[in-house]
């Protein structure tokens, strides 16, 4: 199983960035952290990041035939993108939503996504393991539909 993970826009300030919400942890320890799990787990990942809508759509776009799933965590674009749900959306491939803080606790704002409609399912809260939780998932629910 191979799977594609996304981080949308301000996820390469982790450590830096608001770090009472995102936590002191870089974003290259939460890359190192995806691959270790996925190791683990047996499983390939490549990860992804970029401040640019556009790229993120294109990056969906391309993971049809070279990917089993997709794990995104669209930074801001969860609240307002409908290109990335319509991405999410035609590639037709499992997916879930992680947020790292608990978009739920934050302003009125983030408590909606309009991205999540185009995944299986969002995590959120869970910190950089809401990625390990993801993979998890992805993993048992793409082994019941092999056998």
């Amino acid at each position: 199983m191979k799977f594609l993970v996304i981080n949308g826009p301000n996820l390469n300030l982790l450590g830096q960035r608001e770090p009472g919400v995102y936590g002191r942890d870089t974003y290259d320890a939460l890359i190192q952290r995806i691959n270790a799990s996925a190791a683990s787990m047996n499983v390939d990942v490549e990860t992804f990041q970029s401040n640019h809508e556009g790229e993120i759509i294109d990056k969906i776009q391309a993971a049809r035939g070279s990917f089993d799933g997709i794990i995104i965590n669209p930074g801001a674009y969860t609240h307002y993108s409908y290109a990335v749900l319509d991405a999410l959306k035609a590639v037709d491939l499992p997916a879930v939503e992680v947020h790292i803080s608990n978009i739920h606790q934050r302003e009125e704002f983030r408590h909606h996504s309009v991205t999540a409609a185009g995944c299986d399912g969002q995590i959120c809260g869970l910190g950089h393991f809401g990625y390990v939780a993801a993979m998890g998932y992805l993993i048992e629910k793409l082994s019941s539909h092999e056998g």
